[in-house]
């Protein structure tokens, strides 16, 4: 169902942020969250703290949805999808 697929790639997301976290702990000087992939050149300049703080507050933010997506798929037995199209 939904919550199969969601695990699914976030998991496969995951592998990609473990191998920089061990990548980071081995002293490679990367800092958390940089992966390096800035086409366009946002983080330059003075604005790089507040983008930075932005980015941890997205991230809680995004944490908190999504522990309530699962309680509510344990409390209800639907999915996020199930409930919007009422399967």
């Amino acid at each position: 169902g939904t919550m199969g697929q969601m695990l699914v790639w976030l998991s496969f997301i995951e592998i990609f942020g473990t191998a920089a976290t061990i990548q980071m702990l081995q002293g490679s000087g990367r800092k958390p969250g940089d992966f390096g992939f800035d086409p366009i050149g946002l983080g330059k300049g003075n604005n790089r703290s507040r983008l930075e703080l932005a980015e941890i507050k997205n991230g809680r933010l995004a944490m908190l949805a999504f522990s309530g997506i699962v309680h509510h798929y344990f409390i209800t037995g639907k999915g996020p999808i199930e409930l919007i199209t009422g399967a």
